[in-house]
């Protein structure tokens, strides 16, 4: 019985053993470390956009007088002779300076006409629209026609020329209207994430009638109506560009009236002024303004190219006006500026008709010139030195595009 007893007891003692081992809770388990974000990279900052920038050039009055309107002969595919016009070969010395611009500006003196009126030069000018063609060719974009001679062919010649313009896409006509809708069209450049805005405004037509039915058809100097307008197009453009036909003929400095005018629109914070009209170089000034900005005027910049020779020194001494134009996140502000003077050149009997920049015009050239039959005294010093008197230190002798003009 003993070993009986001792076997159940020991028998018992296994199971209570085990019975401890397995009823026990186990042992807490060790967590896991909680998850722990990975070492943060400090933050690079963010760098500021990059800066836009826009060039823009602007010359003068293109002027066609009857001498230089001359076609040439050419044979057709039938054998015949045939007269065409090409007034490209003009523009060839400044042709890279317009084509580096981004946006390139022209007075466009006179009306275009169809030829079967006749082309004529003083005083009504009714002028080939392949003048036209040539300018687009060299690399202008932006045309103005609120000038004195808009009217010269009437109603006509004024719808013709806006046909030409309506028919090349990609240009911009300025200053006259064949609908009182498409005056109040806003004329707004973007390049390069710029917005150019630009209005243009004549001080009359010489007296020529605009259609008593049609108002609307010239922008004429009229303060209360540029107040207007400007209010309308600044707030929706960038920089805000009106091309002024003002001033009194073959006077180098700009009148009261210009003065006066221009100081209306730099306070409507107008950014630059192109004029012309005065056929010479007048000065290039900049003008405060309440809002801490500045407006550029240039009072004008003479003939771009014409066959005056009245006062030769001067109506053969043009400018093209150069700017470039920054906008960052803050402002818009005129960066560079400046104006590269420039040279009528024609030889015997107004042929070898050009414009050079009076950087390239040579004394070679100068011995060769037209005026020289007439004026012996004009020559390269000449040229120089009015020049200098009109623009001053606003003087550009050398590509603007390949070195920094002034600054503002």
């Amino acid at each position: 019985m003993r070993i009986k007893y001792s076997c159940c007891a020991f028998i018992l003692l296994i199971v209570f053993s085990l019975g401890s081992c397995y009823g026990k809770d186990k042992p807490d388990a060790v967590p896991d470390p909680p998850l722990q974000p990975p070492d943060e990279a400090p933050l690079e900052p963010i760098p500021e956009p990059s800066p836009d920038y826009l060039s823009l050039i602007a010359v003068g009055d293109n002027l066609y007088h009857d001498v230089m309107v001359r076609p040439g002969r050419v044979k057709t595919d039938e054998g015949k002779e045939a007269l065409v016009y090409d007034f490209s070969a003009n523009y060839e010395p400044v042709r890279a300076l317009v084509e580096k611009a981004d946006i390139a500006f022209v007075n466009q003196e006179t009306v275009f006409g169809a030829g079967d009126s006749g082309y004529s030069g003083y005083p009504l000018f009714n002028t080939p629209p392949e003048v036209g063609e040539a300018l687009i060719g060299a690399g202008f974009d932006v045309v103005n026609h609120a000038t004195n001679h808009i009217m010269d062919k009437g109603e006509k010649g004024l719808l013709f020329t806006l046909d030409f313009w309506d028919a090349r896409p990609g240009m911009v006509c300025l200053g006259i209207h064949r609908s009182r809708e498409a005056r109040v069209g806003l004329h707004i450049v973007e390049k390069n994430n710029i917005k150019v805005g630009f209005l243009a405004y004549t001080y009359g037509t010489n007296g020529m009638p605009i259609p008593k039915d049609k108002p609307y058809a010239v922008s004429l100097i009229n303060t209360a109506v540029m107040a207007e307008e400007i209010a309308a197009i600044r707030p929706l453009c960038d920089f805000l560009v009106v091309s002024m036909h003002w001033g009194v003929e073959y006077e180098n400095e700009p009148s009261r009236e210009q003065e006066r005018i221009a100081r209306f629109l730099a306070d409507r914070q107008v950014d630059l002024i192109i004029g012309h009209h005065p056929h010479v170089l007048q000065k290039l000034a900049v003008l405060p303004r309440e809002d801490g900005g500045s407006s550029l005027c240039a009072y004008s910049l003479g003939n771009f190219i014409s066959a005056q020779n009245s006062f030769p020194a001067r109506t053969l001494l043009g400018g093209m006006l150069y700017l470039k134009i920054k906008k960052d996140k803050t402002a818009v502000d005129t960066e560079e500026f400046g104006i590269v003077p420039l040279v009528t050149h024609y030889e015997k009997n107004y042929t070898v008709m050009r414009v050079y920049p009076l950087y390239d015009y040579t004394e070679e050239l100068v011995k060769n010139h037209g005026i020289k039959n007439k004026y012996k005294d004009i020559g390269l010093d000449s040229f120089k030195a009015q020049a200098l008197k009109a623009l001053g230190g606003t003087l550009l002798d050398h590509d603007p595009f390949d070195a920094a003009p002034p600054r503002l």
